[in-house]
């Protein structure tokens, strides 16, 4: 098969990726543009980098970038790639492989000529097309039908390519998520339940890369429920996956017109209590700011649930408006109703739609009001005979703690008779 069109892309016709692929078109030697970027301008969404593949060596690539002035870095040589740089733009140059054994993520590979070849060694036919410089764009594996129907398929046999790299069981679904619609491809899911106890030799880093990247897809709702159907999220997280709170939470964003955030959504699919954060911290290795991101909405988030405003409030001053927001979109998540209901009807009596009015109204209470800052000072407490030292922090605790429940009064009188009260509080229980 070699099924062939015409890619009409700017970056084709004019700039650094024309440069660097007329360099390396001549002498017998040919350069395509693949993967990503052919598939991405094909279904006309954004691209990321630029990937070339050639059937020149990589001591060759230098040579080549040398007499044309253009920057060489050797990132990846032993396996063929080169990274050249024009007009501050990288490109990984790859030198055409076949393999010579097979066995996991560690195949021996040779270079090739061959690209017939090198396309059948990739993932998926949407990953598997060339394009050169004037734009044709090859195709040996049926990508273009797939392209045409947005369906994510296999490369020849599914359990196959699933067992040389364990990961593509997660880029299954993420590729789905990101360029799918419909249900998953059968025989790719059916291979990837069958593969599943593989998931358990993939690293933590490449988990998490993996997960993070497809929760924040366009289809991650349906692709994480065939996750979810066919037990593969269990070996990933080791706890219960919710589904449910996850369709929630990507409808809240969306209610709230928020960009989609990977661990805002890892919390309403896989926490409930705090012990099932520190633990799914703990499988994808996130890193410290996500890792206390995701302690924090885990944090008796049901104290939100039914929250009346004032104490949303104290809650907002207590927490700052990023963790507050986000745990409040998890108690929504959990316990806020149907994913499938639509936005509020002001006409409507219907109770989800109120729980939903109220949701927002607490969600976007930072817009609306903004915490004062607690009035009263360790000077107040000394003049009323508090020593300095420990007693003097556990006054002001006391103060602080008066004032919230108070509704945050700024008045002298209150302000006072708080201060008057956390004495007197004080005096009775001395101990900090």
């Amino acid at each position: 098969m070699n099924s062939s069109r015409v890619l009409n892309a700017p970056w084709l016709s004019s700039g650094p990726a024309l440069r660097v692929l007329q360099i390396l078109n001549d002498n017998g030697e040919e350069a395509r543009v693949v993967g990503g970027a052919v598939r991405n301008a094909l279904l006309d969404v954004p691209i990321g980098d630029i990937d070339i593949a050639t059937t020149a060596l990589p001591a060759e690539v230098i040579r080549r970038a040398k007499a044309a002035g253009i920057k060489s870095v050797p990132t990846g040589i032993d396996h063929g790639t080169v990274t050249l740089v024009v007009d501050a733009q990288p490109f990984e140059v790859t030198t055409l492989r076949e393999d010579t054994e097979t066995f996991g993520r560690k195949a021996k590979v040779a270079f090739g000529r061959d690209w017939v070849g090198d396309a059948h060694r990739r993932d998926f036919t949407i990953n598997a097309l060339s394009a050169g410089a004037d734009g044709i764009v090859h195709d040996y594996v049926g990508g273009l039908d797939d392209i045409a129907s947005r369906r994510v398929r296999f490369i020849g046999r599914a359990e196959q390519r699933i067992a040389e790299d364990y990961l593509r069981i997660l880029r299954f679904f993420r590729m789905h998520a990101a360029f799918g619609t419909g249900e998953v491809d059968r025989a790719g899911y059916l291979a990837c339940i069958a593969g599943r106890a593989g998931l358990a030799t993939l690293s933590a880093e490449r988990l998490r890369m993996e997960m993070l990247k497809l929760l924040v897809a366009d289809g991650a709702l349906g692709a994480v429920t065939a996750m979810a159907d066919g037990g593969l999220l269990l070996p990933i997280f080791g706890g219960i996956a919710y589904t449910g709170p996850f369709a929630t939470m990507i409808m809240a964003e969306r209610l709230l017109e928020l960009k989609p955030d990977p661990i805002r959504r890892l919390a309403a699919l896989a926490v409930a209590v705090t012990e099932d954060a520190k633990r799914v911290a703990g499988r994808l290795r996130l890193s410290n700011a996500e890792t206390k991101a995701l302690d924090s909405m885990g944090h008796r988030w049901w104290r939100l649930a039914g929250a009346d405003e004032a104490r949303a409030r104290r809650l907002l001053y207590r927490l700052g408006e990023d963790n507050y927001r986000n745990r409040l979109m998890l108690a929504w998540a959990r316990v806020g109703g149907d994913a499938d209901e639509k936005t509020t009807d002001a006409k409507s009596t219907d109770a989800k739609t109120t729980d939903t009015k109220t949701w927002l109204d607490l969600a976007t209470l930072p817009q609306r009001w903004n915490a004062p800052k607690f009035p009263l000072k360790a000077a107040h407490f000394i003049a009323r005979g508090v020593a300095e030292g420990p007693a003097l922090g556990h006054v002001l605790t006391l103060g602080e703690d008066a004032w919230l429940a108070a509704d945050f009064p700024l008045d002298e009188a209150a302000l006072n008779s708080i201060a008057d009260q956390a004495v007197a509080r004080l005096t009775r229980d001395p101990r900090p």
